[in-house]
């Protein structure tokens, strides 16, 4: 009697074989016949859409009013051409002043000293909360702003005053207005560059004992860089076409201001407009091709592909995704 309830849960506990799968008819193993979804008005707005840009682009190879004559005479005239590096020389050394601007405020902002916290979230308060027209405008004043210089102390005792005679250049004008402005929307952009790293690294590295600065360079501002980029590329690209503005200094030796003061002289401002629209293309255009290729550097090592649970089921098993 024990000997066969043995052999009954030995039965039972016993793995069952795979049921055999070769007597199937080969009938039932035919492929699924998927048929293709079709999209006949996706083709069809696709076809409206070419022959709209062909008609437009033969309406205006052909329209008087863009007198494309005058577009290749000024396109690579000397003053179109030297105006057209004023303009990427005012976008380079005002978005250089306003990323090291940008990273000071970043930093005061994320400080724990109240004073300079306020500080700098008083300084992007104005300058993010003012047109950069007007803040030009106001650039273009200073001189008559700010005629003497005193010493003292204010509303009690005036010890000297020393008058300004020193009028600043017109391109250095340029350069300062359009870098304050660019320091307050590069401060958020870094700030939340740095915020988006886990903290725990940084907590991670004092335990190595790396000093803040080596913590910085080799582990946060590396990752960090790939939450920056993308917008700095952004705030590189809209700079070149906000120094158009520093009309209102005045500054016009810049791309438009200088386009402008032809199209004034010859009574064809289209044209001339649509010269300096090629330059601003061009320059975007490479611009963009440069921010691609460093996005893709400060982007290896990265898997963007990865879902978001892989890397949670990654961590919980083997301990790192």
């Amino acid at each position: 009697m024990t000997d066969n309830h043995e052999s009954e849960g030995a039965a039972r506990s016993a793995p069952s074989a795979p049921a055999d799968t070769s007597a199937i008819p080969v009938e039932r193993a035919e492929a699924i016949k998927a048929v293709r979804l079709r999209h006949p008005w996706r083709n069809t707005v696709a076809v409206i859409l070419i022959i709209l840009v062909l008609l437009f682009i033969l309406d205006a190879a052909q329209r008087q009013a863009f007198q494309w004559d005058i577009v290749g005479k000024y396109l690579f005239d000397t003053r179109v051409t030297e105006a057209a590096f004023i303009t990427l020389a005012l976008t380079v050394l005002a978005m250089l002043f306003g990323i090291v601007l940008g990273l000071v405020l970043a930093v005061m902002r994320l400080s724990p000293n109240p004073v300079l916290k306020w500080i700098a979230w008083a300084f992007l308060w104005v300058f993010r909360g003012t047109p950069v027209y007007v803040q030009l405008v106001f650039w273009g004043l200073v001189t008559l702003i700010y005629k003497t210089f005193i010493i003292g102390i204010p509303f009690v005792h005036t010890w000297a005053e020393i008058p300004i005679s020193w009028t600043p250049p017109l391109f250095l004008i340029a350069v300062v207005g359009l870098a304050l402005n660019e320091s307050a929307y590069m401060a958020e952009i870094v700030r939340a560059g740095l915020l988006s790293v886990d903290p725990g690294q940084e907590e991670a590295c004092t335990a190595l004992g790396m000093s803040w600065g080596q913590t910085m360079r080799r582990v946060v501002i590396p990752q960090a860089m790939r939450v920056i980029i993308p917008p700095t590329g952004n705030e590189v690209i809209s700079m070149l076409k906000t120094t158009s503005l520093v009309v209102a200094i005045p500054y016009t030796l810049d791309l438009f201001g200088r386009t402008r003061d032809i199209s004034a002289t010859i009574f064809a401002p289209i044209p001339l407009l649509i010269v300096a629209s090629v330059w601003y293309l061009f320059f975007t255009s490479v611009l963009m091709v440069g921010q691609y290729f460093v996005e893709k550097r400060f982007s290896r090592g990265s898997d963007r592909s990865r879902p978001v649970i892989a890397d949670v089921v990654g961590i919980e098993i083997g301990g790192k995704g």
